[in-house]
């Protein structure tokens, strides 16, 4: 075979590749190692490589140590994608440790990654060293870095031990109270940041809570009416609308930054400064449209017929719309018809800026100049300007909350002679809520089809009984 090859030079790696992309028995990956040191007295790295992707594909750990004591012999350094495979089946063995030492010199050279911290994490957990996985999760986050759920999950899946298990202590003291409280933190970490926990984190959320000694937490499954009420336990959910307060909090924290000398990355000062004289001049928006965001919501037909159409439906229902684009829309071509651009300029203010500039910054700063009122039209998260301008909790919080309740999103695709209909807005806010006794969080569900920017529909609620159990007795409160 190998003098057939086309490529008998490369021939063993794409063998051992092949073997590994069509899960082979591993004794025939095991026979190819062989054949290729009886021939050359040597193994490459990528050969060796491709065998460890078999080897931990497959769980085989025993072999996996095998390959990484042979390629710590024969190479000076291991590059990050063997490193992290190493991490990945030794954080599941009792050579966790290892897996550790391996991540810290992974950093040395490298940005951290959160899938190999959250290995890492895994194995300390499985191995009872919470206080290094809490360590480690510090670690992470003080970079920077979001963690996976994965990384939640396990955390929570480390939780209290049972009842009554030697060792236990009573609610409220010692380092089983630390814990839950660094818990109840993540959770507290999804409301500020949005984030909506998938199925399964959830479950293992409601787990947890059912689990605390001394508690009796219950958890279910309910639909919220219309009006932001669960039926399960009768919380009401938070209003999605900012209070003025909260709103002038947010909006002088936004545009004091997005009017900062990083906003001159994207754009020039001569170019946000004519925006700003351009929006002074106009009235107050109700709606401001990121347009080349919309224009790619479907992919069909021509990106100015899709712009148009929306505009169309806001001047309908009598809305001063400004329009966000870039210049090469005024310019023809098969996707921006011209004489759909003229019509769009003739519904709605517009401005276009240049090519390259970054538009978030140009549509915040006219939604909020605008006032509570005025909505927008993106399916942008804008998560970056989120990192660069808010980095406390709070102000997070409320800039998420704002555009939650101030997006627009199109219900449906667009297609021509149909109209254009937007969904409307939950007068509830759909984020992770607490109360006296109650839990509430939004989640994933992964039979759900949803865009980035539509929020959940599916809730776990949590309650907490009026009475605490204590291990032998129950005391009414």
């Amino acid at each position: 075979m190998k003098e057939a090859s086309s490529d008998p030079q490369c021939f063993n790696d794409q063998m051992m590749s092949s073997l590994f992309k069509y899960r082979a028995d591993l004794d025939i990956a095991k026979s190819l190692l062989t054949f290729v040191v009886n021939e050359t007295d040597t193994l490459s790295y990528e050969l060796l490589l491709s065998y460890l992707k078999a080897c931990v594909k497959g769980g085989h750990d025993t072999e996996v140590s095998d390959v990484y004591e042979m390629m710590c012999a024969r190479f000076p350094s291991l590059e990050t994608a063997a490193s992290s495979l190493f991490i990945k089946s030794f954080s599941k063995t009792e050579r966790w440790r290892e897996a550790l030492n391996i991540l810290q010199n992974i950093n040395k050279v490298s940005l951290p990654s959160p899938r190999n911290y959250s290995k890492v994490i895994s194995g300390a957990v499985m191995h009872g060293d919470s206080a290094t996985a809490w360590a480690l999760y510090d670690e992470l986050t003080d970079m920077g870095n979001d963690p996976h759920q994965d990384t939640w999950e396990v955390l929570f899946r480390g939780g209290p031990r049972e009842a009554g298990q030697e060792g236990s202590e009573q609610p409220g003291s010692g380092p089983q109270s630390e814990q839950q409280e660094r818990l109840l933190g993540i959770l507290r970490n999804m409301r500020d940041n949005q984030v909506y926990p998938q199925q399964r984190l959830v479950s293992t959320i409601k787990t947890w809570f059912e689990s605390l000694p001394g508690q009796k937490w219950k958890g279910r499954w309910p639909t919220i009416t219309t009006k932001g009420v669960c039926r399960c336990c009768g919380f009401v959910l938070e209003s999605i609308q900012l209070t003025t307060e909260e709103y002038q909090q947010q909006k002088d924290v936004v545009m004091t930054n997005i009017q900062g000398k990083d906003v001159f990355k994207k754009t020039t000062p001569e170019e946000f400064n004519r925006f700003k004289e351009f929006v002074k001049q106009k009235p107050a928006f109700n709606v401001v449209v990121d347009g080349l965001n919309v224009a790619n919501i479907t992919t069909k037909g021509k990106q100015s017929e899709t712009v148009l159409a929306v505009v169309s439906e806001l001047e309908r229902q009598g809305q001063v719309v400004l329009v966000l684009g870039r210049e090469h829309m005024l310019e023809p071509s098969r996707s921006w018809d011209q004489h759909h651009m003229s019509l769009i300029q003739q519904k709605a203010h517009c401005f276009f800026t240049d090519n390259v500039s970054e538009d978030s910054s140009f549509l915040l700063y006219a939604a909020l100049h605008s006032g509570k009122h005025c909505r927008f039209l993106s399916s942008a998260l804008m998560r970056d300007h989120v990192k660069a301008y808010l980095p406390d909790g709070g102000s997070r919080r409320l800039f998420f909350k704002w555009q939650r309740g101030q997006r627009l999103v199109v219900d449906g695709c667009i297609a021509a002679n149909r109209s254009v209909c937007f969904q409307s807005i939950p007068v509830y806010d759909t984020i992770v809520q607490s109360g006296d006794n109650t839990w509430h969080i939004p989640f994933e569900d992964s039979d759900e089809e949803r865009t980035s920017c539509e929020v959940p529909q599916r809730w776990l609620c949590l309650t907490k009984t009026n009475k605490t159990v204590h291990v032998g007795r129950t005391v009414h409160s």
